[in-house]
């Protein structure tokens, strides 16, 4: 459309043409060089490109060239072809693909009788055998110069210089996208768009002086090619026997109206229109001759099992408006569902689902069809409240055909909730009423989770047999590791769990229950020290997005106690506050996790006031979920906290029921050891040493069933010893890089530099302390403080030098949580010789308080 007669004014000013010379083709440079060297030089050349690509604009600027070196220039097919002939003009035609015939032959015997000055311009289509003879006797001489699209560089040059409109490579990328990378259109978007549109790479309503340009275009196609160029907006494949039955025309005619429109411009290298054009044509054509061309295309995509999800998400806000269809109300419902399916392969939000099967029912659906995979779009937004609601509406009517959606959905609501005895008694009940794949077991995952052994055993034994789908495989063997968990090894229960992880991977998103076997099989990893494997099995849950959006927070709440066990506050706080910042409000099961984590990481870190913030959200957290096996390591980790803050009476209920449920199931060595243990230190750190002593001989009884409960039965008694200023710094080393060993560095740490507090010898404490800083992964600090890393590191060793030996003898202690008597005691000097190091200590790091004091020291020291 390059020709005068075309709809597009000529642009040979403005933005356009600017673009345009921005992108020149090698070719087009060497062109103009050629002319402006020697404008009487005979020349004869093509050039070709879609409509938009800058011909006009090459050719008003050879033309150009050759006036300002004095050169006569003819533009108008009404040539002289003497005076062409004779050299006295030099003939430049544009859109050479409209000429009359009679004018091709012509041109091409003026350029087989002698030199002449001749420059074509013309589109890819149509291509009369004329013009192709044409090309072809120039291409003798010189290639076609095919005209390019306009790139990221060329165009982020262009958006530097618009005041307000950012020039950077993604925004350019973003403008390319939505302009398909034409030069008529990206300049276009820059004399009509704002620059915030610009910087967005476009905008969501084109401006009437955008859509005043297209429509003049739109109204030169004839009817076939406006009806291809809807459909492809629409979302239509451009195939033409798909594009023959929406339109309901020939194929052939199909055929010639996509080269129009490709040789238009209108549509890019895959037949599709760019984001500009497809906007522009949805907004100027009529709504109901899109809606028709949107119902053929749906009812062909229906009938073919495809996907309709992206012909329909442009509807979403004006449901009110559309008729009562069988076929949209259908194609609501399966984009509902396929919305539901991708909203963890694809980042899909699960409340475009949510939209979708409104507007099913809004369309004509009843809304009982929709009604259980709503409930589940929902629960994966998080609103569980209002998901319950509408599952138990489902399960209530027998006559309904997704009940067994409606009890998962509601299952794993309730589970989140901190109900899952009630969701197991649902489970127990759907196995006996309404069946679907892994019923029977999720009862058992909740029977054993709430301390009912025997009706979950009596379960399994009398469980029906199932399809062998990977969910039914998964689901049994996660029964089954459960089980193994605390009736057999600690060794057979993993291998069983992490099987069944494996086996739900493929299942993704899709997976629907209580918990996911990869939390589970994490959980028993982390209860028996196989820290590697619980890392293992989130990853790969992570990457398969197992469980979808619902237990996205779960896996990655279950991965930050990794390094918060390891001692690693600062990962375990950089992952809890990632987590917590892209999170909304927590389900209770959650919440739980997360303030124990927060709880843990304050204790760690000595930070009492952030412990006391923790304590009070922890009271919330544990009066809305109940203690059950999975509760117990926050559970543990709360005990801890609530003893350091001399405030543990408000846990002792649930503490006390964390105990009746493991005496009703016999009480299993591998959940009970790690939560005596946290009891054992929650006892030291209260000073009730019987009560320390009590836990530490069940972990004895404990010690053969996993290397976890070993390492915490041989460090328990370690422990004991060394409260009682018994210490043999072999053992307590030995025990200390056990309790490293599987996983809990903090606490060989801790074990160790107790030990330097409690020993006599003045020799084995800095030994001791040197164990406990290495477990801690802090080294040698001698070797710290000359390993020249630079930046915070070289800082902190220069400040360490500024201390004394005793005064980092007394900070060690103070860092280990003995009071100033306790240090005096163990130095043998008095306390006030210990405040005067402290003050001295705090004056020399220029600490404005205590807590200010004890984070500098726990940076420098440990």
């Amino acid at each position: 459309m390059n020709h005068p007669s075309a709809t597009r004014p000529a642009p040979d000013a403005g933005s356009a043409a600017r673009l345009w010379e921005v992108a020149q083709h090698r070719e087009a440079t060497r062109l103009r060089k050629e002319i402006a060297a020697n404008p009487n030089k005979p020349l004869t050349a093509v050039v070709r490109g879609p409509g938009g690509y800058g011909k006009t604009s090459l050719l008003n600027l050879l033309a150009r060239t050759y006036r300002e070196m004095g050169a006569t220039v003819r533009e108008s097919a009404d040539f002289d072809p003497a005076e062409i002939r004779s050299g006295a003009a030099a003939l430049l035609l544009d859109d050479a693909h409209l000429l009359h015939p009679a004018t091709l032959c012509e041109v091409e015997a003026l350029a087989a009788a002698g030199p002449v000055r001749v420059i074509l311009a013309c589109r890819p289509w149509p291509f009369p055998e004329e013009l192709a003879r044409l090309c072809a006797r120039f291409a003798t001489g010189r290639s076609v110069v095919d005209l390019p699209e306009l790139g990221v560089t060329e165009i982020a040059e262009v958006l530097r210089a618009v005041p307000g409109a950012p020039g950077d490579a993604e925004a350019a990328q973003r403008l390319r996208k939505f302009t398909g990378g034409v030069p008529a259109l990206v300049g276009r978007a820059f004399e009509t768009l704002e620059p915030r549109e610009l910087a967005a790479g476009g905008a969501e309503r084109l401006p009437r002086s955008a859509l005043d340009r297209f429509d003049h275009e739109l109204s030169a196609l004839d009817r076939t090619a406006r009806g291809c160029l809807t459909a492809l907006a629409v979302g239509a494949e451009p195939h033409p026997a798909l594009l023959a039955t929406v339109l309901d025309e020939e194929s052939p005619e199909i055929t010639t109206a996509v080269a129009a429109l490709r040789s238009a411009g209108l549509l890019d290298d895959t037949d599709t229109p760019p984001p500009m054009v497809a906007r522009a044509v949805l907004e100027l054509t009529d709504w109901q001759e899109r809606l028709a061309v949107l119902r053929v295309l749906l009812r062909v995509r229906l009938d073919r099992g495809g996907p309709v999800l992206p012909l329909l998400r442009p509807l979403l806000g004006s449901e009110s408006v559309l008729p009562c269809d069988e076929t949209l109300a259908a194609a609501f419902d399966t984009a509902g569902g396929q919305a539901l399916s991708q909203s963890s392969e694809v980042g899909e939000s699960p409340e475009v689902a949510v939209r979708m099967f409104d507007a099913a029912v809004t369309t004509g659906l009843p809304a009982s069809s929709v009604t259980a995979r709503k409930a589940w779009a929902v629960a994966l937004t998080g609103r569980f409240d209002e998901a319950l609601r509408l599952a138990d509406r489902v399960i209530a009517d027998e006559t309904a055909s997704e009940r067994a959606t409606a009890i998962q959905v509601a299952a794993a609501v309730l589970t989140h909730r901190g109900l899952p005895e009630r969701a197991a008694e649902l489970c127990r009940w759907s196995a006996r009423h309404v069946r679907w794949p892994g019923d029977s077991s999720c009862a058992v995952l909740g029977l054993i989770c709430t301390g009912r052994l025997g009706e979950a055993v009596e379960l399994l034994r009398t469980e029906a047999e199932e399809a062998p789908t990977s969910v039914s495989g998964a689901s049994t063997q996660l029964a089954s590791g459960l089980h193994e968990s605390v009736g057999g090894t600690a060794s057979e229960a993993l291998n069983t769990l992490v099987r069944a992880a494996s086996l739900a991977e493929p299942v993704g998103g899709a997976l629907l229950t209580p918990d996911t076997p990869a939390a589970v099989a994490a959980t028993v990893a982390l209860h028996c020290g196989e820290h590697d494997v619980a890392d293992s099995v989130l990853r790969r849950a992570v990457t398969a997005d197992s469980g979808g959006p619902l237990f996205r927070t779960r896996h990655r709440l279950l991965a930050t106690w990794l390094p918060l066990l390891r001692g690693d506050t600062t990962v375990a706080k950089r992952e809890l506050g990632a987590l917590l910042s892209s999170t909304g409000e927590l389900a209770p099961r959650d919440r739980l996790h997360a303030v124990a984590i927060e709880a843990g990481i304050a204790s760690r870190d000595n930070d009492m006031a952030a412990l006391g913030q923790a304590r009070t959200r922890a009271r919330r957290a544990m009066a809305e979920h109940p203690v059950d096996l999975f509760a117990l390591l926050p559970l543990g980790e709360l005990a801890v906290a609530t003893a350091r803050l001399r405030d543990d009476e408000w846990l002792l209920p649930q503490l006390r029921q964390a105990h009746e449920l493991l005496a009703a199931l016999g009480d299993p060595p591998l959940w009970a050891a790690p939560l005596r243990w946290r009891e054992m230190q929650a006892a030291i750190v209260v000073e009730e040493y019987d009560r320390a002593a009590e836990h530490a001989a069940v972990l004895e009884r404990t010690a053969r069933h996993n290397q976890l409960a070993a390492a915490l039965a041989a460090a328990g008694a370690v422990w004991l010893r060394v409260l009682e200023n018994e210490v043999d710094p072999a053992a307590v080393e030995s025990a200390a890089r056990t309790l490293h060993a599987v996983g809990l560095a903090w606490d060989g740490a801790g074990l160790a530099g107790q030990a330097a507090i409690h020993t006599t010898d003045r020799n084995a404490m800095p030994a001791l302390l040197e164990c406990a800083r290495g477990l801690s992964g802090k080294g040698n600090r001698s070797q710290r403080q000359s390993s020249g890393t630079g930046g915070d590191i070289g800082a902190a060793g220069g400040e360490a030098q500024l201390l004394s030996d005793r005064e980092r003898e007394v900070a060690e202690l103070v860092l280990g949580g003995m009071t100033y008597k306790q240090v005096g005691q163990r130095l043998f000097i008095s306390a006030k010789t210990v405040e005067h190091h402290i003050g001295r200590i705090k004056q020399r790091l220029d600490c404005a308080d205590r807590q200010q004091l004890l984070e500098k020291l726990r940076s420098l020291l440990r």
